[in-house]
């Protein structure tokens, strides 16, 4: 409780009071997150502003804090006297900045979600959203993923309505463009499943999860981890459902999918190869973070449990903390795939995880020589 005080008075010492009154004639200053009249300024940009300080709080946690400086550029005109070569040379800039911001905020609202943290994850989506109508227009295609982004966060509030119209305008977008990308579009139906299982319309979000799984096959492959989201989000229908074979089924090839992904993403750092920030990013671990567990846990509420599976989920937990850094979490799902793997007839698994435990309790032993 005390750390949260001193996090909020933290962030209240950089506001300060902004008279509307001040402004020059027509200059309106708004909140930037709902767009009313604006009172508060953050001090540290000075071109971001707020109707009061609960704003400031929620954009400082969920975004502004990471792009508060990379704003300043983007928000600052260039003086009116200044030469035509300058001014276009500034609005070239400020369109690639913008595409920059599109991509952070919308990499920051996507861990918010995998996390769980759908108010958190409303201000990137927004700014997200505010940064690609600037460069591409109001009904371009590329405000799609910020759509889906606020789609998301509002079903996981339970704002249904907010969420459907959001959904509306990026079917709508997906619909005029024949040429939209297969990505986009199983991005759309995982959304637009995602609503339908939270209105409890079970067969319709089922027919989309089905079309997630097939636009993402065609973009990713089969055997991916982008497509096994699909696969995973249709297992939570079966087990609502009460079709628990079709469902494990399911949970069994998202499990051996990240396993494998895994394994690979390990291979290739233990070989000190410098690819693996590319391949395995903050938003993908958060991912995978939230499924694995929520198979763990189903595994371990189910009268008939799969030891091979739990096996499987708990190295998956253990090499993905060990590539994360996290190596107490990285030992502590090591002990318990290795415990488990006492239980299953196959023990194939049980020599990996023994050089996994042995890799992490070195490292945390000498943690300098982490690189």
């Amino acid at each position: 409780m005390n750390s949260m005080k001193g996090s909020k008075s933290k962030v209240l010492s950089l506001i300060s009071t902004l008279n509307p009154l001040a402004n020059p004639r027509g200059a309106k200053k708004l909140c930037e997150l709902c767009e009313k009249p604006s009172y508060l300024q953050c001090t540290k940009c000075r071109v971001t502003f707020y109707c009061d300080s609960e704003h400031q709080q929620a954009d400082w946690v969920g975004i502004h804090e990471k792009v508060c400086q990379l704003l300043i550029p983007i928000r600052t005109t260039v003086d009116f006297h200044s030469l035509q070569a300058d001014r276009d040379n500034h609005c070239a800039q400020t369109l690639q900045r913008q595409e920059e911001l599109i991509e952070i905020s919308r990499a920051v609202a996507q861990k918010s979600l995998f996390e769980g943290k759908y108010q958190q994850s409303l201000p990137a989506s927004q700014l997200s959203l505010r940064c690609a109508m600037n460069v591409y227009g109001p009904r371009a295609l590329q405000l799609v993923p910020a759509y889906l982004l606020l789609a998301e966060a509002n079903i996981g509030l339970g704002s249904l309505a907010q969420a459907e119209e959001y959904l509306s305008q990026a079917e709508w977008t997906v619909m005029k463009m024949p040429e939209c990308s297969h990505t986009i579009r199983h991005q759309l139906h995982r959304n637009l499943g995602r609503l339908y299982a939270a209105k409890d319309n079970l067969e319709g979000a089922l027919l989309h999860f089905a079309n997630d799984v097939y636009y993402s096959c065609e973009e990713h492959g089969l055997e991916n981890i982008v497509t096994c989201g699909g696969y995973f989000l249709m297992a939570n229908v079966f087990t609502k459902q009460g079709k628990m074979d079709i469902a494990n089924s399911l949970y069994t090839e998202v499990a051996s999918t990240w396993h494998s992904h895994l394994t690979t993403l390990l291979d290739t750092h233990t070989q000190g190869s410098r690819m693996l920030p590319q391949l395995l990013d903050e938003a993908q671990q958060a991912e995978a973070d939230q499924m694995l567990r929520a198979m763990l846990e189903i595994q371990e509420s189910s009268p008939k449990q799969d030891a091979a599976q739990k096996v499987l989920v708990s190295h998956s937990l253990a090499m993905l903390w060990f590539l994360g850094g996290s190596l107490d979490k990285a030992l502590d799902f090591g002990r318990q795939a290795l415990q488990l793997s006492q239980l299953v007839p196959d023990h194939s698994l049980a020599e990996p995880i023994q050089i996994l435990m042995q890799l992490a309790a070195e490292r945390d032993q000498h943690p300098t020589n982490a690189s």
